[in-house]
Formats: structure tokens, C-alpha cells, sequence
């Protein structure tokens, strides 16, 4: 496959006709405007950087003409450090005999969860290693606690691999799992796990978790059941270029099978702390192609996300012009990525000026996409629908059918 610059430059018009199309139809263009994944390597390590940008963000435009850039507040509750799987790039987790590993008890995440609905939080996200003495039932307790407590509480919780650690350990299949877990309270998953979803790089930097097949297969599951979720991507280990797109591919025709996805979100490896060291393998740079060319490969999602977290302020503000339409969470509480060196934090006024300074309209959303909050008033302030809003093309689906 060539780079000549008119071939480029016919990719990425045909991307942006295709995308917008997706947009306006609500599906995917299945033609000669799709991207293949060899097209989007190419694009990726050839294309001229503000070319890229510009078509991935009138694609963005296409989705959310509204000119939104939207942020949730949630908190991330970390419920063990203990785990038996020891990622080689993770400088979270304890061995269950490490002397510093710790278990939360459900009174102290229950305290958490409370400072999180005080200071606003409308999602609450529970991770955890892979504790031998933490399992399914351990879970449906913890979730069906937070349920009676705070029934309005989003619980975005438990990622891939957790699920499939449950149906291990458990002798249950997924699907039970998964059912337990919703019947418990559960009301759709992050994309936790993910890494890279190639199995030679899996085999370097996460031995002992699973392969990505069954990633996928328990994502496929979830959806099928009509649990919805996000798919993430962490770069910068020993991953190649070409297996980055290659995580893009399988994300794409998972969702052309079964939908789902809410959102994908991209991020970078944190190199401190760990076994696995190194450095971050990826440059702010590169991080901003990967998330343009995402954008315009995944027409079948419809969010993307810059991570202001672990690539920093900068680059997620510079995100919002290549492609991003959220800046994902305020974060009341983060402690996997700190782990690692990275001391990123952030409010929703710091948040709110950043969408600000890239000319956009900053929104507070819920797990759903849904505008809570829209910051547009011209005092600077803030207006708040008298229910969640729409946005995009979910307000597009609405106008299109009224019922």
C-alpha cells in the first residue's frame, strides 16, 4: 500500500464523506468510504498531521454539532490491591502475602461513595485486582448495598477481565456471572483490561491474564444481554503501530456484531514503578494521530475520548480538535495510574475552563451521554435541563421519531 499524498488525501475525504454518513444515518457506511485497517495504518504513520486532524474533526462536527465537549464526575473506588494476575506494566497490585497489600471493607467504600454523591458524582466505578478472597458473591453484596443506598447511582463497574476471573474461579459461565452481577445492580461495565487487544503483546506485558478472545467474548456476552460498556486501549509498551490498529479492527467488528460500545478511550502507558519500566513508547504526537485516525475508523462508535489523565491537560485539551468530543472524568479518586508516578488531577472548574480555551461548549454528562449540566449561559455559568438531554445523534434518533 502507498503514502503518495494524493492517495491520502483521497482516504481521508472519503473517511469524513463516510463518517458523516454514519452520523446522519445512525450506522455505519459499508462501502468503499469505510476504512480498511491497512488504510488506517497508513493514515496514521503517513498522513500529514493537521490533514488528519481536520478530517477527523468534521467528522466529530458531523456527530455533535451542538459544538459539546462533555466530562462526567464519578470516582473510581479501588476495593483490593490484591491480585493474583501481576501485570508486569502495573505498579497497583500486592501478591495476597506482599505485607503492603490491603482490602477495603465495604463500611469504608460505602464512606467513599457517600463523599462521592456529596460532591456531586453521578457514576461510581469498582475495580479491584484479582483477590482470591474477593469474588462473585463478594461483589453482588458490595453492589446490591450501593443499589439500596443510592438507587439513582450509575455503577459502571467490573471490567473483562474481572468478569472472567468471576466465571473461573466461580465454575459459572459468563453469562450467569454477568446476570448475578445486573440482577445485584450492575449497570454496565468499563473497558477495563484491555491493554492491547493483540495477544503477542498480552504475552509480554500481562502473561497471566487472559487473551483477548475472551476480552472480546465476554464484552460480546455483556452486549448481548443488552449490558452496555466501553472499549479502551492503553499504547506505549511494545506494541507496533500496525497493532495498534489492529486493536481498533477487533473493537470495530465487535461492534458491528453486537453494538454496545459507548465509547472508546485511548491512553498511555505510565512506565514508573513497575516491572515491566522502560519508558512511555508513544509521544504526545503520536497519542493525537492515534485518536484522530480513531475517530475515523471507528464510525461505528460513537464517542471518543481524550485522557487528559495519563497523557496530561494539554494534550486532552488538544485532543477536543483532532477527533475527541469528552474529556471523560472529573476523577474524585484515581489511585492505578498515581501508582505509577502520574499525579494528573483535576475539578469540574478546571475542566469547564479547558473545553472553554479549545472553543467549546463544555457539558457535565451522566454514563448515558446525556447532558446534565451545559455550561453555555452567558454569564459563564451553567443551565440544567429539567431532565437529561440528548445529544448529537441521540438527539437526532429523538427528532426522527418523536415516540
Amino acid at each position: 500500500m502507498g503514502g503518495r499524498p494524493e492517495r491520502l488525501e483521497a482516504l481521508l475525504e472519503g473517511a469524513v464523506e463516510g463518517g458523516r454518513l454514519a452520523a446522519e444515518q445512525g450506522r455505519p457506511s459499508v462501502d468503499e468510504r469505510r476504512l480498511s485497517a491497512e488504510e488506517a495504518l497508513d493514515l496514521y504513520v503517513q498522513a500529514d498531521f493537521h490533514a488528519l486532524g481536520r478530517a477527523a474533526d468534521a467528522v466529530r462536527r458531523a456527530r455533535f454539532p451542538e459544538g459539546y465537549a462533555t466530562f462526567v464526575i464519578d470516582r473510581n473506588v479501588n476495593t483490593t490491591s490484591v491480585c493474583v494476575t501481576g501485570c508486569r506494566f502495573c505498579a497497583y497490585y500486592h501478591s495476597p502475602q506482599d505485607p503492603g497489600a490491603w482490602r477495603r471493607s465495604v463500611e469504608e467504600i460505602h464512606s467513599r461513595v457517600e463523599e462521592a454523591v456529596a460532591a456531586g458524582a453521578t457514576q461510581i466505578m469498582f475495580q479491584g485486582g484479582h483477590d482470591p478472597e474477593r469474588g462473585l458473591e463478594w461483589y453482588e453484596g458490595l453492589l446490591r448495598g450501593v443499589r439500596a443506598k443510592w438507587p439513582g447511582l450509575t455503577l459502571h463497574c467490573l471490567g473483562p477481565s474481572e468478569i472472567a476471573y468471576f466465571a473461573r474461579t466461580s465454575g459459572l459461565p459468563v453469562t450467569e456471572v454477568l446476570s448475578r452481577l445486573r440482577s445485584a445492580g450492575l449497570d454496565s461495565l468499563p473497558g477495563a483490561g484491555a491493554e492491547i487487544l493483540v495477544d503477542r503483546v498480552r504475552r509480554i506485558i500481562s502473561p497471566l491474564k487472559e487473551p483477548a478472545e475472551v476480552w472480546l467474548e465476554v464484552m460480546r456476552t455483556a452486549h448481548g444481554m443488552g449490558i452496555e460498556s466501553t472499549a479502551t486501549m492503553m499504547m506505549g509498551t511494545v506494541e507496533t503501530p500496525a497493532e495498534r490498529i489492529e486493536h481498533l479492527r477487533v473493537i470495530r467488528e465487535l461492534q458491528d456484531e453486537a453494538g454496545g460500545f459507548r465509547a472508546f478511550i485511548p491512553w498511555t502507558y505510565q512506565a514508573g514503578n513497575n516491572v515491566l519500566g522502560g519508558r512511555t513508547n508513544v509521544t504526545v504526537f503520536d497519542y493525537l494521530r492515534f485518536v484522530a485516525v480513531a475517530r475515523l475508523y471507528l464510525d461505528n462508535v460513537a464517542h471518543v475520548q481524550g485522557s487528559w489523565l495519563t497523557a496530561g491537560k494539554d494534550a486532552g485539551q488538544l485532543s477536543l480538535h483532532l477527533g475527541a468530543d469528552d474529556l471523560g472524568s472529573v476523577m474524585l479518586e484515581e489511585n492505578v495510574v498515581a501508582a505509577a508516578g502520574t499525579h494528573n488531577s483535576s475539578d469540574v472548574g478546571e475542566l469547564v475552563h479547558l473545553i472553554r480555551q479549545a472553543g467549546r461548549i463544555p457539558v457535565q454528562r451522566d454514563t448515558l451521554y446525556r447532558a446534565l449540566a451545559v455550561y453555555d449561559a452567558p454569564d459563564g455559568g451553567s443551565r440544567v435541563p429539567k431532565e437529561p438531554e440528548p445529544i448529537g445523534a441521540q438527539r437526532r434518533g429523538r427528532e426522527r421519531d418523536p415516540g
